[in-house]
């Protein structure tokens, strides 16, 4: 089975799996460039949003929320990074990846507020 099989009815854990492929593929292609510190930053923060936002077995409502709050940190994070290589001439488009991260960042908020509500 794969992770989309397992997931397919959770709209988060598929956007936040495909979004860590796209950041491997991203940095690998940084990589390639030389351009390390950026790769090794993308990589660790966009590949954390998705790892994060997997808290269905959280303890508690509190401790699933903590750990979306920190996925939004790590998407913060990300987007932090994707921005400056968008400002950067010599690095490669990145305008597909925040646009999947704008969406990511939507989907964890509301999740979040309507979870507050409950």
């Amino acid at each position: 089975m794969t992770f989309n099989e397992k997931y397919k009815d959770n709209a988060l854990l598929i956007k936040t799996f495909d979004f860590a492929l796209n950041i491997i593929h991203y940095t690998t292609e940084l990589q390639n460039q030389k351009k390390f510190v950026i790769a090794n930053q993308l990589l660790k923060s966009g590949t954390s949003i998705g790892a994060n936002s997997k808290s269905q077995n959280a303890e508690s409502k509190a401790d699933f929320i903590h750990k979306l709050k920190i996925a939004i940190k790590e998407a913060d994070e990300t987007e932090y990074w994707l921005f400056l290589c968008d400002a950067h001439r010599e690095y490669p488009n990145c305008k597909r990846l925040l646009n999947d991260l704008s969406e990511i960042l939507k989907i964890l908020n509301k999740i979040i507020s309507t979870s507050k509500m409950k």
